[in-house]
């Protein structure tokens, strides 16, 4: 049995993916992966999400530039979801979120709405040009 057959891919093929920074502990983002993405991530050491949206693998930063390294991957107990512990490249500090912002978890529930937290690094339009 491959390593890949032990992961509870979903009834589409596919599992949840973390991006967490591996030096600050920053949960960047999340995406999903199928097979052919979590084998590639393991071979070049980049990572590579598939996008439900388009319906095809996603190389992170192919279109920004903002490249992910993959330090480790590791998966939780039940063998369902993906942890990627990563450095974030192609922008000091790293942006893994499309609004162009450090992490894409910039919003936070406080005093019963949603309050953006982060600032954005870089505006979108300058990324994807």
């Amino acid at each position: 049995m491959s390593w890949l057959d032990e992961i509870k891919w979903g009834d589409k093929g596919l599992v949840p993916a973390i991006a967490q920074d591996a030096h600050s502990g920053d949960v960047l983002m999340f995406a999903w992966m199928n097979r052919e993405a979590l084998q590639k991530t393991a071979e070049s050491g980049q990572a590579v999400y598939f996008s439900r949206s388009r319906g095809k693998l996603w190389h992170k930063g192919e279109a920004s530039g903002h490249f992910q390294t993959v330090h480790e991957i590791r998966v939780d107990c039940d063998a369902d979801v993906l942890l990627l512990k990563i450095t974030q490249l192609g922008h000091d500090p790293g942006i893994a979120c499309h609004t162009g912002r450090h992490s894409c978890f910039f919003s936070v529930y406080k005093d019963g709405r949603w309050q953006v937290t982060d600032p954005v690094l870089k505006r979108p339009e300058d990324i994807y040009t």
